[in-house]
C-alpha cells in the first residue's frame, strides 16, 4: 500500500505508483491515436462528424455503471480490512485469556509463537505464495512445522495446533472443560475471518458486468472523437484524452481493489499487519531474566 499525506497535492501530482497510469497508459494512447486519425479524416477526406446526443444519454448511464463498480470494489477493500482488523483482535484477545491460565507453564510459549504464525500463513495463503509462517516458525518443534506446511489448508492447520496446545491445557488440568471451550472460541472466530477473506478472494466480480462496462467503455471513448469533431476541431484529440483517462481509469481502480489481498500498491499492506500481530503477540511473553555479571572478570 502507497502511504501518503491526504492534506497534500500538487506534491502527489507526479505520482506514478499507485495511480494507474501504467496500467491505462496502452488504452490511452490508442484512443489518443484514433482521435487524431479521425480528425484528418473528417478535415481532409470526408466530414465524419455526429450529433452528440447519443453520446451525451450513453455518458451519464456509463457514469453510473462505473460508480457502481468502483463503490462495490471498496466495499470489497473496506470488509477485507475489517476482516484484518477482527484478526488482529482476535489473536490479542485469545492470548490475554490465556496468559490467566497458561502464563506460568510451558505450553504458554508454544500458543503465542502459534498464533503469531498464524497471520502470516493466512497472508500466504491469500496471496498463491510460497507457504510460509514467519520468523517465529523457527522456534517451533521443526517436526510440526513441517507437518503444518504439508496441510492442505496451511492457515488451518496452523489453528489445529493452536487448539491442540488449548487441549492439552485442560488434559494437564490447567482449566475445566468450558474454559477451553471459551478459548477456542477465539480460535474459532481467526478461521470466520480466514473464510471471510477467501470469500472475497475467490469471488470475482460477475463476469457479465464487467465485460458489458469494458464493451461500453471501448465504444463509447473510440466513438466519441466523431461526436466532437464538427464542435471542437482538433481539441477533440485533447478532449479524447481527458475523458479516456478519466474513464479507463476509473474502471482500472475498481479491478486493482476489488482484491486486496495481494501485492499491488493499492491492496491492503498485509506484511505490516502481520508484522505488527507478531511484535504485540510476542510481548506477552516474560523477558529472559539478564545474565548476571561476573565482576570478578572485570
Amino acid at each position: 500500500m502507497v502511504e501518503y499525506d491526504p492534506h497534500r497535492w500538487w506534491s502527489y501530482f507526479h505520482y506514478l505508483r499507485g495511480s494507474m497510469v501504467r496500467e491505462i497508459v496502452g488504452r490511452v494512447l490508442l484512443c489518443v491515436v484514433w482521435a487524431v486519425a479521425v480528425v484528418a479524416f473528417s478535415q481532409n477526406v470526408r466530414n465524419v462528424g455526429v450529433a452528440p446526443t447519443v453520446h451525451t444519454l450513453s455518458g451519464m448511464a456509463l457514469s453510473l455503471l462505473l460508480v457502481f463498480r468502483t463503490n462495490a470494489s471498496y466495499d470489497r477493500f473496506w470488509e477485507g480490512r475489517k476482516l484484518w482488523g477482527g484478526i488482529v483482535n482476535e489473536t490479542r484477545n485469545l492470548l490475554r485469556a490465556a496468559e490467566v491460565f497458561l502464563g506460568p507453564t510451558p505450553l504458554f510459549a508454544p500458543l503465542v509463537r502459534w498464533t503469531a504464525t498464524f497471520p502470516f500463513a493466512t497472508a500466504a495463503w491469500l496471496r498463491g505464495q510460497q507457504r510460509h509462517l514467519g520468523s517465529q516458525a523457527d522456534l517451533l518443534p521443526p517436526s510440526d512445522v513441517q507437518q503444518t506446511l504439508a496441510g492442505q489448508h496451511v492457515p488451518l492447520a496452523v489453528a489445529r495446533r493452536m487448539t491442540a496446545v488449548l487441549d492439552e491445557g485442560r488434559k494437564q488440568g490447567l482449566y475445566p472443560e468450558y474454559v477451553q471451550m471459551q478459548l477456542d472460541q477465539n480460535v474459532q472466530l481467526l478461521i470466520d475471518y480466514l473464510g471471510g477473506c477467501e470469500r472475497i478472494h475467490k469471488t470475482p466480480m460477475p463476469f457479465a458486468y464487467m465485460v458489458h462496462l469494458r464493451r461500453a467503455l471501448i465504444l463509447y471513448c473510440f466513438t466519441l472523437p466523431f461526436a466532437l469533431v464538427d464542435t471542437f476541431g482538433w481539441v477533440t484529440v485533447l478532449a479524447t484524452f481527458l475523458v479516456a483517462y478519466v474513464f479507463f481509469g476509473i474502471e482500472e481502480i475498481g479491478v486493482e481493489i476489488e482484491d486486496p489481498f495481494g501485492v499491488d500498491d493499492n491492496d491492503l499492506p498485509l506484511d505490516s499487519i502481520c508484522q505488527g500481530i507478531q511484535s504485540t503477540l510476542l510481548a506477552f511473553l516474560p523477558e529472559p531474566p539478564l545474565k548476571a555479571h561476573d565482576d570478578s572478570a572485570t
